[in-house]
């Protein structure tokens, strides 16, 4: 996934598209993030109907990389993370152009056969939230 650089950038650029920012929070060696990751987000976001539907950007909560937040001040990955009170990985929240959260975070990847179905949820949450229909 494209490590996220510039939230409000990528905020913007996901609105004027009419869809959600989604940033999965992971930790290095975290084998549960790299299977969120591998198995489920990297084919969502090669996906053509995701494409549409979403645009991804992952943080490391663990990681000291500059990030400039949704109100465009410089902090770092980690910093955003602990603003965010990520305290378990992988999460996974969905985020409108002023970093407002447009659907309940999805924390953990508790049974596998149904993370897809529970991102999707997450996904057209968010997207009702942005054309108001919730």
């Amino acid at each position: 996934m494209i490590e996220a650089r510039d939230l409000a950038a990528d905020a913007r650029h996901a609105s004027e598209r009419g869809i959600p920012l989604l940033l999965l929070f992971s930790e290095a060696g975290c084998a549960w993030c790299a299977r969120a990751r591998q198995e489920f987000l990297l084919p969502m976001q090669r996906n053509p109907e995701y494409q549409a539907k979403v645009m991804m950007r992952e943080v490391g909560t663990d990681n000291p990389a500059a990030l400039v937040d949704f109100a465009g001040n410089t902090t770092t990955q980690a910093e955003f993370a602990r603003s965010q009170h990520i305290r378990m990985v992988p999460t996974v929240m969905l985020f409108g152009v002023r970093g407002e959260t447009l659907a309940e975070p999805l924390v953990g990847l508790r049974i596998a056969d149904y993370y897809g179905y529970f991102l999707d949820q997450r996904i057209d949450a968010a997207l009702d939230v942005m054309r108001g229909t919730r």
